[in-house]
């Protein structure tokens, strides 16, 4: 494991216990066994952690979204595997991100921030949604599907149940409830 893949997997573990808000880049660079200036040498900020953790530590929603191909495999397969991913990656990343809501200045700033590497949460409901139109526009959904509406209903509800997880000790499978979640979107 390389020196950037080590920091990543040290702020994931700092983050999950502490939240992005009370995590900083000294105690990351002390758990993965780095100066912070080694860690300043890989990233170019807190943030670009952030996002880092996000996209490699975490059940790899980004990933199933970049591998669906429009016209491969059926629609509803595809969607209940974006969804069971996406349940499980907010499961994971709410401790992460919840305490970027304890002050309105940090999530301002952390939203500015996101947005200048051209990143944040309507990413994946977008790149579904995409991917929902252009299967629309292969004829394997119906003409009068809404594919923002789609996108937004289940990765809603994926953010959903990622917060109850948390709250309720009795999740059920993840796959099971997105079988559940696509069916309704999709008679």
């Amino acid at each position: 494991m390389g020196t950037r893949e080590k920091i990543l997997a040290a702020a994931a573990e700092v983050m999950r216990e502490q939240g992005y808000a009370r995590a900083t880049t000294k105690e990351i660079a002390r758990a993965a066994g780095f100066s912070e200036a080694a860690l300043y040498k890989h990233f170019a900020d807190k943030t670009e952690i952030f996002l880092g953790v996000m996209t490699s530590q975490l059940p790899g929603l980004e990933a199933v979204l970049g591998d669906i191909t429009p016209g491969r495999h059926t629609v509803r397969g595809n969607l209940i595997r974006i969804t069971s991913t996406a349940i499980d990656f907010y499961t994971e990343s709410f401790p992460i991100g919840a305490s970027l809501f304890s002050s309105r200045e940090l999530l301002a700033a952390h939203r500015a921030a996101i947005h200048e590497h051209g990143a944040g949460p309507r990413t994946p409901v977008t790149r579904l949604a995409n991917y929902l139109r252009a299967e629309r526009d292969l004829g394997r959904l119906p003409s009068t599907s809404d594919p923002d509406a789609i996108a937004t209903l289940l990765l809603g509800a994926a953010f959903q149940q990622g917060f109850l997880r948390h709250w309720d000790t009795e999740a059920g499978d993840p796959t099971a409830l997105a079988r559940k979640l696509v069916k309704a979107v999709l008679p």
